[in-house]
């Protein structure tokens, strides 16, 4: 965790949010040794498989320990974790001094093509223009990704714009847009030289 690092960063926090209906324990390093690097258990599988993408894409160091009520759905883990990762990025970037603040990335995967713009402005907006053709991948509702990407938006005060401009797969759909967000994060959040 941040806190317990030998040399403390100003691009990394550790969070923790307890609510009625999850448990969150999450540290986010904008600068990580090791990139990529963390333990994440969300107790969705491939909500893990999507965090752990991000992480790597992005150049982040995440973890994420999450304790929800997945016997009711998996809506409110989703979107905690996305309201503790948004809050983690507005901690860890501070003041956001001397920060690139735009990022853009385009990320094809197979048939599937996602173009992801962000600007790190204190203002938060969401425009999603991603359509699925099921309901679920696997126990996922494909709903929540929306929910995801609001509540991240949202609580990193960030313009997040996620555009799919091909794609039939949902798996690929999916993986598209967590990795195309990361790698538009991982440059807007970069120190601008």
């Amino acid at each position: 965790s941040c806190r317990n690092r030998a040399e403390m960063t100003q691009r990394c926090a550790t969070l923790s949010r307890t609510t009625g209906e999850t448990a969150i324990e999450l540290t986010l390093e904008l600068d990580p040794a090791q990139p990529g690097d963390g333990r994440i258990d969300s107790g969705i599988g491939f909500l893990d498989h999507m965090l752990s993408a991000f992480a790597r894409h992005g150049r982040f160091g995440l973890s994420v320990a999450a304790k929800g009520d997945l016997h009711v759905d998996f809506h409110h883990t989703t979107e905690d974790i996305a309201i503790v990762l948004g809050q983690a990025f507005e901690q860890a970037l501070g003041d956001k001094r001397g920060i690139t603040r735009y990022g853009h990335a385009v990320v094809p995967m197979d048939e599937a093509r996602v173009d992801a713009a962000i600007d790190i402005s204190g203002r938060p907006f969401l425009v999603w223009d991603v359509r699925f053709r099921h309901d679920k991948i696997g126990q996922m509702d494909t709903e929540l990704f929306e929910e995801f990407f609001r509540a991240l938006s949202s609580n990193a005060r960030i313009a997040l714009h996620v555009t799919q401009g091909a794609g039939t797969n949902d798996h690929h759909v999916a993986e598209a847009c967590f990795k195309a967000v990361a790698r538009a994060l991982g440059q807007a959040v970069s120190i601008d030289p």
